[in-house]
């Protein structure tokens, strides 16, 4: 691609207009790891990278010009497409009332999105004239008659009306998906997945729930701010993150039991593992040293949790580095391909043997892939434009060579977007920086992954919601999960039912992907408990309840349909128990949840004050058990 223009004074290279933690953070935030420490994250100041990213506060008026389609792809003019694409270019919105002409209007949360005919599970009757066309009046008894008629045919046109409501064009939708994506959390794949009513998921309720502390392990000592994002649990270990290494843990103990050393620090790795365990990560090809403390983030490889074996590292030139490394910001998997992207553009390898799929590639219209969402599909987030006038494209990938299979042209306003799931196709953005919380997400965007057609707009009042992305990451959302044909996303923390100091509660609410309209069912954490959801488990939702100061943390199991919880854990009430469990906050630590067993984990590390103090003695991971 061509160089694009160098920022204006005074403006970051990269802005950090997501999820990012106040400073110093408790824990650090995100499930991306950044190319480079970014401002407003907990990262002291560093210099700009050569080719930096377009700042915020810039117009998004697209050129009139058709952008590349990426990887060499050429695409027509005029395109002729097998998905019936309209004569407009590939992937352009549909008109501001949205597909079918119409949008819906979201009711406030919590509360069901009910036919405007009559209320949800009812119907009203029609008055039934007293006087007969001819001015005779008509008797009681036919009067009668016609009123049961006229409720006879709106009751049969109440059940239309309903049926033809599940989708935005007028046409019956399939029942909703039982498979989501585990977007929430490190691992799980995402998917449409078969039919069904929520539930079928693997995890069962134990005989016993209560769990007791299985082991902590410790922090290791760092001479600077360092990012430890990143944990997995497999069969037969739990994996974490270290410093220039990953090291896996016993699962009852937490003794080691492999560390892979590296040539650098980790700085990126997907969230998504194959079948059997494979895992990609990004590295710096060398150790950091003082007084910069910082390396670019240039090696891709993948790694066998099973084994603590690097099956492959490699590092590619190309796109704005030219013949220097391309440094990449984030790395995923979809199928047998692992796929990085960054302001130099995007890559693609094969990942049995790290051959390259695709590479940085410079072109006329100034666009590159600033990052990809992967696992059931693979969809690319691409800047496109000229420096004062870019916008964004998502294109869904073939994986195997890069080729678009649909694109959608997000609205002007939108410098960043974020890959909630791939299949169904779900897009967070922050529209015109209307947020104004740092959550990056004003708006969903539900895609049909085939055409490109937008499917339904949700509009996530930030006031109301807690869903998080970092926005200048493509693959770093979290609590919002996608599965049975829905959005769930959580609401912000307000007062509980008794009203009392600290009895905050909040709810998990639903949004119908295929209308945006709201699901008339909600889950609800109780008081003084906030849910945070964590991952998909077939059709039901995997959750966190943070717990108030007296009481143990516990993990839910919320049926995607009805929402109705089980509780698969409770966390002791112990004093001291409790203080390890409260030191790492759900908004700034990792929280997984398998087969019994919760982990959470930090994922920043400071260096050790001189003096000691309470938060220098934390642990780097907990684990509770009920096994």
């Amino acid at each position: 691609m061509t160089q694009p223009p160098p920022p204006p004074p005074n403006q970051p290279p990269d802005p950090q207009g997501g999820f990012g933690a106040p400073t110093p953070p408790p824990q650090a935030p995100g499930y991306g790891y950044p190319q480079q420490p970014e401002p407003g994250y907990g990262y002291p100041q560093q210099p700009p990278p050569q080719q930096p990213e377009p700042g915020y506060g810039y117009p998004q008026q697209p050129p009139p010009q058709q952008p590349d389609p990426g990887y060499g792809y050429q695409q027509p003019q005029q395109p002729q497409s097998p998905y019936n694409y309209p004569t407009a270019p590939l992937g352009a919105p549909p008109g501001p009332q949205g597909p079918g002409g119409q949008q819906p209007v979201q009711p406030p949360y919590g509360y069901p999105a009910a036919p405007p005919q009559q209320p949800y599970g009812g119907y009203q009757t029609a008055p039934v004239p007293a006087v007969a066309p001819g001015g005779k009046k008509l008797s009681v008894q036919l009067q009668i008659v016609i009123a049961a008629a006229v409720a006879v045919v709106l009751i049969v046109g109440t059940g239309i009306w309903y049926a033809n409501s599940e989708s935005g064009d007028g046409k019956n939708e399939q029942p909703l998906s039982s498979a989501g994506t585990a977007q929430g959390g490190s691992q799980g794949g995402s998917g449409g997945g078969s039919q069904g009513t929520g539930g079928g998921g693997s995890e069962k309720a134990p005989a016993e729930t209560q769990a007791k502390l299985a082991f902590q392990l410790p922090k290791p000592g760092v001479p600077d701010v360092t990012d430890v994002s990143g944990s997995w649990v497999t069969d037969k270990a739990y994996v974490k993150t270290g410093v220039n290494s990953l090291v896996a843990y016993d699962l009852t103990k937490g003794t080691p039991a492999w560390t892979l050393p590296l040539t650098g620090q980790i700085c990126g790795t997907s969230r998504h593992l194959t079948a059997d365990n494979k895992l990609a990560i990004l590295f710096e090809a060398t150790k950091r040293v003082p007084p910069r403390y910082y390396q670019q983030c240039t090696e891709v490889g993948v790694v066998d949790l099973g084994t603590g074996k690097l099956l492959w590292s490699t590092s590619v030139t190309g796109g704005s580095a030219g013949d220097q490394k391309a440094r990449f910001g984030e790395v995923t998997i979809s199928g047998k391909t692992v796929a990085a992207g960054g302001n130099d553009g995007g890559a693609a390898f094969d990942i049995a043997n790290g051959n390259p799929r695709w590479k940085p590639q410079a072109n006329d219209q100034d666009c590159f892939d600033l990052g990809y969402g992967g696992g059931a599909g693979l969809v690319a987030v691409r800047k496109c434009g000229p420096y004062d006038s870019q916008y964004v494209l998502i294109q869904n990938l073939n994986p195997m060579t890069g080729a678009p299979l649909s694109q959608y042209k997000m609205p002007s306003g939108v410098k960043y977007a974020s890959i909630v799931s791939t299949k169904p196709l779900v897009v967070a953005a922050d529209v015109g920086d209307s947020a104004g919380d740092g959550s990056g997400i004003s708006d969903f965007f539900s895609l049909d992954e085939k055409t490109g057609k937008l499917k339904a707009k949700i509009t996530a009042d930030p006031d109301q919601y807690a869903g998080r992305c970092r926005s200048t990451k493509v693959e770093s959302c979290t609590k919002v999960l996608v599965g049975n044909n829905r959005l769930y996303v959580p609401t912000e923390e307000h007062e509980g039912a008794s009203g009392e100091y600290g009895d905050e509660t909040n709810e998990v609410i639903a949004f119908d992907l295929a209308t945006g309209r709201t699901a008339p069912e909600k889950a609800d954490a109780g008081d003084k408990y906030t849910l945070v959801p964590l991952r998909m488990d077939g059709g039901s939702l995997i959750a966190y309840k943070a717990p108030p100061y007296n009481k143990g943390g516990r993990v839910v199991s919320i049926d995607g349909v009805t929402m109705k919880e089980t509780l698969l854990l409770e966390n002791p009430a112990d004093a001291t128990v409790n203080d390890i469990e409260n030191t790492f906050s759900p908004d700034y630590s990792e929280i997984l949840y398998r087969d019994g067993r919760l982990f959470m984990s930090a994922m920043i590390l400071s260096k050790p004050r001189a003096s000691a103090s309470p938060a220098d003695k934390e642990p780097l991971a907990v684990s509770y058990s009920t096994r």
